[in-house]
Protein backbone atom coordinates (compact mmCIF):
# COMPACT_ATOMS: atom_id res chain seq x y z
CA UNK A 1 0.00 0.00 0.00
CA UNK A 2 2.41 2.57 0.80
CA UNK A 3 4.54 1.62 -2.47
CA UNK A 4 1.53 2.53 -4.50
CA UNK A 5 0.58 5.81 -2.54
CA UNK A 6 4.23 6.71 -3.10
CA UNK A 7 4.09 5.88 -7.47
CA UNK A 8 0.86 7.62 -7.13
CA UNK A 9 2.84 10.79 -6.30
CA UNK A 10 5.91 10.24 -8.51
CA UNK A 11 3.34 9.78 -11.33
CA UNK A 12 0.96 12.41 -10.59
CA UNK A 13 4.43 15.00 -10.06
CA UNK A 14 5.40 13.71 -13.92
CA UNK A 15 1.91 14.50 -15.18
CA UNK A 16 1.71 18.31 -14.04
CA UNK A 17 5.81 18.34 -15.19
CA UNK A 18 4.38 17.61 -19.01
CA UNK A 19 1.10 19.64 -19.09
CA UNK A 20 -1.23 17.50 -16.91
CA UNK A 21 -3.67 18.60 -14.27
CA UNK A 22 -1.78 20.88 -12.48
CA UNK A 23 -2.86 20.46 -8.38
CA UNK A 24 -5.22 22.65 -7.13
CA UNK A 25 -3.58 26.10 -5.61
CA UNK A 26 -2.74 26.43 -1.91
CA UNK A 27 -5.66 28.18 0.02
CA UNK A 28 -4.55 32.26 0.42
CA UNK A 29 -5.36 33.16 3.40
CA UNK A 30 -8.17 35.55 4.08
CA UNK A 31 -7.07 38.15 5.60
CA UNK A 32 -8.26 39.15 8.76
CA UNK A 33 -9.40 42.27 10.55
CA UNK A 34 -6.91 43.75 12.96
CA UNK A 35 -7.83 42.56 16.27
CA UNK A 36 -9.52 45.51 17.91
CA UNK A 37 -7.79 47.69 20.35
CA UNK A 38 -7.73 47.17 23.82
CA UNK A 39 -9.81 49.77 25.40
CA UNK A 40 -7.70 52.58 26.86
CA UNK A 41 -8.07 52.04 30.63
CA UNK A 42 -10.01 54.54 32.98
CA UNK A 43 -8.58 58.29 32.73
CA UNK A 44 -7.13 58.96 36.31
CA UNK A 45 -8.97 61.90 37.79
CA UNK A 46 -6.48 65.02 38.40
CA UNK A 47 -4.76 65.68 41.53
CA UNK A 48 -3.55 68.33 43.72
CA UNK A 49 -0.07 67.78 44.95
CA UNK A 50 0.16 67.19 48.65
CA UNK A 51 0.83 70.86 50.46
CA UNK A 52 3.59 71.69 52.88
CA UNK A 53 4.97 68.76 54.95
CA UNK A 54 2.36 66.31 53.37
CA UNK A 55 -1.15 68.56 54.20
CA UNK A 56 -4.27 67.88 52.17
CA UNK A 57 -4.46 70.28 49.03
CA UNK A 58 -7.05 72.31 48.48
CA UNK A 59 -8.42 73.23 45.13
CA UNK A 60 -11.03 76.32 44.98
CA UNK A 61 -11.43 76.98 41.02
CA UNK A 62 -9.19 76.57 38.07
CA UNK A 63 -6.16 78.74 38.95
CA UNK A 64 -5.48 82.06 36.54
CA UNK A 65 -2.14 82.99 35.77
CA UNK A 66 0.17 83.79 32.85
CA UNK A 67 0.45 81.95 29.35
CA UNK A 68 -1.27 78.86 28.94
CA UNK A 69 -2.95 78.98 32.74
CA UNK A 70 -4.12 82.11 31.65
CA UNK A 71 -5.87 81.34 28.49
CA UNK A 72 -7.81 77.89 30.42
CA UNK A 73 -8.63 80.15 33.11
CA UNK A 74 -10.58 82.84 30.40
CA UNK A 75 -12.62 79.95 29.22
CA UNK A 76 -15.81 80.08 29.73
CA UNK A 77 -16.02 76.60 32.04
CA UNK A 78 -18.33 76.34 35.33
CA UNK A 79 -18.53 73.67 37.58
CA UNK A 80 -21.38 72.93 39.30
CA UNK A 81 -21.23 70.82 42.58
CA UNK A 82 -24.06 69.40 45.05
CA UNK A 83 -23.74 68.49 48.39
CA UNK A 84 -25.49 65.41 49.31
CA UNK A 85 -26.05 65.99 53.20
CA UNK A 86 -26.99 63.76 56.09
CA UNK A 87 -25.64 63.54 59.42
CA UNK A 88 -25.04 60.22 61.36
CA UNK A 89 -27.99 61.29 63.64
CA UNK A 90 -30.28 62.05 61.39
CA UNK A 91 -31.23 58.27 60.78
CA UNK A 92 -34.59 58.75 63.30
CA UNK A 93 -35.77 62.07 61.43
CA UNK A 94 -35.72 59.78 57.87
CA UNK A 95 -37.46 57.51 59.22
CA UNK A 96 -40.26 59.93 60.32
CA UNK A 97 -40.72 61.10 56.48
CA UNK A 98 -38.03 63.76 56.33
CA UNK A 99 -36.05 63.65 52.97
CA UNK A 100 -32.34 64.35 52.61
CA UNK A 101 -32.65 63.43 48.54
CA UNK A 102 -33.59 65.30 45.54
CA UNK A 103 -34.29 63.28 42.95
CA UNK A 104 -36.66 65.81 40.98
CA UNK A 105 -32.85 67.65 41.09
CA UNK A 106 -31.05 64.55 39.39
CA UNK A 107 -33.22 64.11 37.16
CA UNK A 108 -33.37 68.06 35.80
CA UNK A 109 -29.84 68.28 35.66
CA UNK A 110 -30.32 65.02 33.51
CA UNK A 111 -32.76 66.19 31.31
CA UNK A 112 -30.15 69.39 30.69
CA UNK A 113 -27.40 67.36 30.28
CA UNK A 114 -25.44 68.86 32.80
CA UNK A 115 -22.37 67.26 34.10
CA UNK A 116 -21.96 67.17 37.86
CA UNK A 117 -20.00 66.62 40.38
CA UNK A 118 -22.09 65.31 44.19
CA UNK A 119 -20.01 65.79 47.18
CA UNK A 120 -22.08 62.58 49.01
CA UNK A 121 -21.71 61.67 52.44
CA UNK A 122 -21.34 57.68 53.12
CA UNK A 123 -24.56 58.18 55.61
CA UNK A 124 -26.71 59.61 52.33
CA UNK A 125 -25.31 56.68 50.58
CA UNK A 126 -26.65 54.06 53.23
CA UNK A 127 -30.02 55.94 53.22
CA UNK A 128 -30.38 55.73 49.50
CA UNK A 129 -28.35 53.06 48.03
CA UNK A 130 -30.50 53.01 44.94
CA UNK A 131 -30.19 56.91 44.23
CA UNK A 132 -26.44 56.59 45.25
CA UNK A 133 -25.92 53.82 42.63
CA UNK A 134 -28.05 55.92 40.08
CA UNK A 135 -26.03 58.51 40.46
CA UNK A 136 -22.77 56.74 40.77
CA UNK A 137 -23.19 54.40 37.34
CA UNK A 138 -24.04 57.69 35.49
CA UNK A 139 -21.09 58.75 33.08
CA UNK A 140 -23.34 62.81 33.61
CA UNK A 141 -22.23 62.60 37.21
CA UNK A 142 -18.89 61.88 39.56
CA UNK A 143 -19.04 61.14 42.81
CA UNK A 144 -16.91 62.55 45.71
CA UNK A 145 -16.25 61.97 49.22
CA UNK A 146 -18.02 64.76 51.85
CA UNK A 147 -17.46 62.13 55.17
CA UNK A 148 -19.05 59.72 56.42
CA UNK A 149 -20.84 61.53 59.39
CA UNK A 150 -21.45 65.01 57.96
CA UNK A 151 -19.62 66.05 61.46
CA UNK A 152 -17.56 68.91 61.43
CA UNK A 153 -13.66 68.38 60.88
CA UNK A 154 -13.08 72.00 62.88
CA UNK A 155 -14.42 73.54 65.90
CA UNK A 156 -17.79 75.82 66.15
CA UNK A 157 -18.77 75.14 62.45
CA UNK A 158 -21.90 75.59 62.36
CA UNK A 159 -23.08 73.88 65.36
CA UNK A 160 -22.21 70.22 63.72
CA UNK A 161 -20.60 67.97 66.41
CA UNK A 162 -17.07 67.48 65.97
CA UNK A 163 -14.90 64.49 64.94
CA UNK A 164 -11.52 63.70 66.80
CA UNK A 165 -8.42 64.37 64.91
CA UNK A 166 -6.87 61.14 65.07
CA UNK A 167 -10.44 59.78 63.19
CA UNK A 168 -11.07 61.99 60.12
CA UNK A 169 -9.16 59.69 57.86
CA UNK A 170 -11.40 56.53 59.31
CA UNK A 171 -14.59 58.52 58.61
CA UNK A 172 -13.05 59.93 55.41
CA UNK A 173 -12.29 55.46 54.49
CA UNK A 174 -15.86 54.83 55.72
CA UNK A 175 -17.94 57.13 53.24
CA UNK A 176 -15.83 55.45 50.52
CA UNK A 177 -16.41 52.25 51.88
CA UNK A 178 -20.08 52.97 52.32
CA UNK A 179 -20.14 53.76 48.12
CA UNK A 180 -18.63 50.48 46.87
CA UNK A 181 -21.02 48.80 49.21
CA UNK A 182 -23.98 50.88 47.07
CA UNK A 183 -22.37 49.92 43.66
CA UNK A 184 -21.39 53.69 43.37
CA UNK A 185 -18.30 53.46 40.55
CA UNK A 186 -17.59 56.96 39.29
CA UNK A 187 -15.83 58.04 42.33
CA UNK A 188 -13.59 60.68 42.42
CA UNK A 189 -10.38 61.46 44.71
CA UNK A 190 -11.84 64.37 46.10
CA UNK A 191 -13.50 65.47 49.65
CA UNK A 192 -15.41 68.09 50.99
CA UNK A 193 -15.64 69.07 54.47
CA UNK A 194 -18.84 69.30 55.89
CA UNK A 195 -19.59 73.02 56.36
CA UNK A 196 -16.45 73.88 54.32
CA UNK A 197 -14.96 74.47 57.91
CA UNK A 198 -11.28 73.39 58.07
CA UNK A 199 -7.65 74.78 59.72
CA UNK A 200 -4.33 73.56 59.44
CA UNK A 201 -4.62 70.88 61.91
CA UNK A 202 -7.71 69.48 59.57
CA UNK A 203 -5.06 69.32 56.87
CA UNK A 204 -2.26 67.68 58.41
CA UNK A 205 -4.61 64.87 60.24
CA UNK A 206 -6.37 64.44 56.71
CA UNK A 207 -3.12 63.69 55.18
CA UNK A 208 -3.21 60.42 54.96
CA UNK A 209 -6.28 59.98 53.41
CA UNK A 210 -4.71 60.90 50.12
CA UNK A 211 -7.59 63.21 48.62
CA UNK A 212 -7.68 66.76 47.39
CA UNK A 213 -10.69 69.06 49.36
CA UNK A 214 -12.74 70.53 46.84
CA UNK A 215 -13.95 73.94 48.06
CA UNK A 216 -15.69 76.86 45.83
CA UNK A 217 -15.28 80.34 44.85
CA UNK A 218 -19.30 80.66 44.25
CA UNK A 219 -21.76 80.32 47.24
CA UNK A 220 -24.97 79.70 45.63
CA UNK A 221 -26.95 80.45 48.92
CA UNK A 222 -29.40 77.60 48.43
CA UNK A 223 -29.46 76.19 51.86
CA UNK A 224 -32.37 76.31 53.83
CA UNK A 225 -33.45 79.40 50.91
CA UNK A 226 -37.19 79.84 50.10
CA UNK A 227 -36.51 81.75 46.75
CA UNK A 228 -35.42 80.19 44.25
CA UNK A 229 -34.82 83.18 42.34
CA UNK A 230 -32.39 84.92 44.72
CA UNK A 231 -30.62 81.74 44.65
CA UNK A 232 -30.21 81.74 40.72
CA UNK A 233 -29.03 85.40 41.12
CA UNK A 234 -26.64 84.76 43.25
CA UNK A 235 -25.00 82.55 41.15
CA UNK A 236 -25.20 84.25 37.96
CA UNK A 237 -23.93 87.68 39.53
CA UNK A 238 -21.22 85.16 41.27
CA UNK A 239 -19.87 82.84 38.14
CA UNK A 240 -16.59 83.86 36.43
CA UNK A 241 -14.32 81.57 34.16
CA UNK A 242 -13.11 78.67 35.71
CA UNK A 243 -15.77 79.54 38.57
CA UNK A 244 -16.84 76.21 41.34
CA UNK A 245 -20.19 76.78 42.34
CA UNK A 246 -21.36 75.15 45.89
CA UNK A 247 -25.23 73.55 45.69
CA UNK A 248 -26.88 71.28 47.54
CA UNK A 249 -28.78 67.87 46.86
CA UNK A 250 -31.55 67.71 49.96
CA UNK A 251 -34.60 68.69 49.61
CA UNK A 252 -35.24 69.09 53.32
CA UNK A 253 -32.73 71.87 53.94
CA UNK A 254 -32.50 73.20 50.08
CA UNK A 255 -35.91 72.83 48.77
CA UNK A 256 -35.48 75.13 46.01
CA UNK A 257 -32.34 74.22 44.53
CA UNK A 258 -34.39 72.79 41.65
CA UNK A 259 -36.14 75.69 40.20
CA UNK A 260 -32.98 77.78 40.79
CA UNK A 261 -30.98 75.57 38.62
CA UNK A 262 -33.79 75.35 36.12
CA UNK A 263 -33.13 78.86 35.27
CA UNK A 264 -28.97 79.32 36.13
CA UNK A 265 -28.30 76.63 33.59
CA UNK A 266 -30.30 78.28 30.35
CA UNK A 267 -29.21 81.75 31.31
CA UNK A 268 -24.97 80.40 31.66
CA UNK A 269 -25.46 78.85 28.53
CA UNK A 270 -27.02 82.01 26.86
CA UNK A 271 -23.51 83.77 28.36
CA UNK A 272 -21.36 81.46 26.16
CA UNK A 273 -20.84 78.71 29.22
CA UNK A 274 -19.64 74.52 29.03
CA UNK A 275 -20.75 72.60 32.24
CA UNK A 276 -18.25 70.63 33.11
CA UNK A 277 -17.36 68.39 36.26
CA UNK A 278 -14.53 69.21 39.00
CA UNK A 279 -12.43 66.41 37.94
CA UNK A 280 -12.41 68.68 34.22
CA UNK A 281 -12.22 71.96 35.81
CA UNK A 282 -9.19 70.88 37.68
CA UNK A 283 -7.54 69.45 34.45
CA UNK A 284 -6.56 73.60 33.60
Amino acid sequence: MTVLMAAGVVIGGALAGCGGAAPAPAPVPTPTSPASAAPAPPKKPPTMAPGPAGRTPVFERRPTGGGAAEKAAAEKVVALTFDADMTADQGPRAKAGERFDNPELIALLRRLKVPSTVFMTGRWAEEYPAQAKGIGTDGLFEVANHSYSHYAFTADCYGLPVVAKDAMTRDVERAFSAFRQAGVRNVVPYFRFPGGCYDDAALRALAPANVTAVQWDVVSGDAFATDAGAVAEQVLDGVRPGSLVVMHCTRSAAPVTAEAISRIVPELRKRGYRFVKVSELMEG
